[in-house]
């Protein structure tokens, strides 16, 4: 390549905001831009000459394995001529940890014959952060913040896939709604501070409890919703009444005073014709059965 040709072409990539550095077949760098530089804090004249091997970016995978060590991409590229693609941290000058993606191909002459291989590597610092604060935007939309469980946003799209779901395959899928007895009576004598500390006792109690398939959340005020996958009226009835008994045998001590906490309680199966709306309303009267029969208790229909 002329020398003006060269120069041309290391001012294009010098505009580039990825790393960019070649090596030859033994791996020694022949060539870094100014994107690694930025990247990296590491200087042409630091790194020109150095064999990869010494380890100067390191690359780590998440699980904590070196790339250098154990698959380093540019020997991966000249050994098998191929183009490769992944992600790793590299180490940087100052000593922490840079999150990139990493592209590695062969570089050949005009024979076909591989001479060197070329890394283009970008930070994803900021795609990393976007995807944690998006992550953690669905989450709040999806969680109750007082509870910590999930929300009546999250319950609905649960209920509606479990309804299909069972629809198609006819797997018996439970719901039991829960209504904590009294609790405006709590809040008016206590306080919603300690309406609040019940609401978490009886949320932990049933999140405890609950199976690894069930999945629990607060449906809104002092009523709670939790799915049931593969079960049966008759299992549905023992889990209900299971739930009952533990939540009545929980205590919130109020200074020394204990605070006596109950739930009435709609059990149903999900059946063939049901929508969102004659299941809920279903599950909602039952409660509301066991609320006119004396509270504390199970319904089951």
């Amino acid at each position: 390549m002329a020398d003006t040709s060269k120069a041309v072409l290391e001012e294009v990539l010098d505009l580039l905001r990825e790393g960019v550095y070649i090596t030859d077949v033994n791996r020694v760098i022949t060539y870094w831009n100014q994107g690694a530089e930025r990247i990296t804090g590491f200087k042409e004249g630091q790194i020109i000459g150095t064999p990869c091997q010494l380890n100067l970016l390191e690359h780590i995978e998440d699980s904590g394995n070196s790339l250098c060590e154990d698959a380093c991409p540019l020997e991966r590229a000249i050994k098998h001529g191929e183009s490769f693609e992944t992600e790793a941290h590299i180490h940087h000058k100052e000593g922490h940890r840079v999150p990139v993606f990493i592209r590695t191909s062969p570089i050949r002459d005009d024979n076909g014959q591989i001479i060197g291989a070329c890394e283009v590597f970008g930070d994803i610092s900021s795609r990393i952060a976007t995807n944690k604060k998006l992550h953690e935007l669905e989450k709040i939309a999806m969680l109750d913040h007082l509870t910590q469980l999930a929300n009546r946003r999250y319950m609905e799209l649960e209920l509606a896939v479990k309804l299909e779901n069972s629809k198609q395959t006819g797997a018996g899928v439970g719901v039991l709604f829960y209504d904590i007895d009294h609790f405006k009576a709590v809040n008016d004598t206590y306080g919603h501070d300690v309406g609040d500390d019940i609401l978490r006792m009886v949320a932990k109690t049933l999140q405890k409890t609950a199976r690894s398939l069930d999945i629990l959340g607060r449906w809104g005020g002092e009523e709670f919703v939790e799915i049931v996958p593969n079960t049966s009226s008759d299992l549905l009835y023992v889990i209900a009444e299971r739930n009952r008994v533990l939540v009545e045998r929980s205590k919130y001590n109020r200074d020394t005073q204990p605070v006596q906490t109950t739930v009435s309680i709609g059990a149903t199966l999900i059946q063939r014709e049901d929508t969102m709306d004659s299941l809920l309303r279903r599950a909602d009267q039952l409660m509301y059965q066991s609320k006119e029969a004396g509270r504390n208790r199970v319904t089951l229909g």
